[in-house]
């Protein structure tokens, strides 16, 4: 079966510590407590999908370095060492839904890795939204770099994009550039369940 991925804050504090941000100054960064940063590092507490976002600006990181643990090891010495290397980065081409990396969010998000290629800064994920998920705690709405495109396979989903809200049923497809005001949520009774593409383009340069 689907297996989860290491806890998320393990990745954030590598990450943190890596940049030499002090645990105050990503929660200021971010807009939120020191002690909730401190928690979602222990693994006392889950991310929302938008603090998830805001810590990964913060960090000057993409969600798929959350994905993708912190290689400490030596550069390889050679072209055939490298070529390996990257193939351990490598999700797919094919992944079989037993073989799916899980990420368990906060407020009933779930995301599962479709796939991955290295050098790249793309989210290819199978979005679960619980009933009464959402990807903002409260009320306020996100936004990061970026573009996203989703696509609802079944339940249903609002979305809040800037000043309108759409309301998504299967079949539905969405597209907007992800600096726009937005938020999901499901004020359904089961699961809501999509397939969502988010492309990073801030770190573009980087690939």
């Amino acid at each position: 079966m689907s297996s989860d991925l290491p806890p998320v804050g393990e990745r954030i504090r590598e990450a943190r510590l890596r940049g030499g941000m002090s645990l105050r100054g990503l929660a200021r960064a971010v807009g939120v407590s020191a002690s909730l940063i401190s928690q979602i590092e222990t693994g006392k507490s889950r991310p929302s999908v938008s603090t998830l976002y805001s810590i990964t600006k913060a960090l000057g990181i993409s969600v798929e370095d959350v994905f993708d643990a912190a290689d400490e090891a030596p550069p390889p010495r050679s072209t055939t060492a490298a070529l390996a290397q990257t193939v351990l980065h490598r999700i797919g081409p094919i992944v079989r839904p037993a073989a799916r990396e899980i990420l368990r969010l906060d407020s009933g998000v779930t995301w599962e890795r479709l796939g991955h290629l290295p050098g790249t800064h793309l989210d290819f994920l199978l979005v679960t939204y619980a009933p009464g998920g959402t990807s903002s705690s409260g009320t306020a709405l996100m936004r990061h770099s970026g573009v996203e495109y989703g696509y609802l396979v079944e339940g249903e989903l609002t979305l809040t994009l800037g000043f309108e809200e759409h309301h998504l049923g299967p079949g539905d497809a969405v597209s907007f550039p992800s600096s726009t005001p937005h938020r999901y949520r499901n004020d359904g009774v089961v699961p809501a369940v999509g397939v969502w593409f988010v492309q990073d383009n801030s770190l573009l340069s980087d690939a």
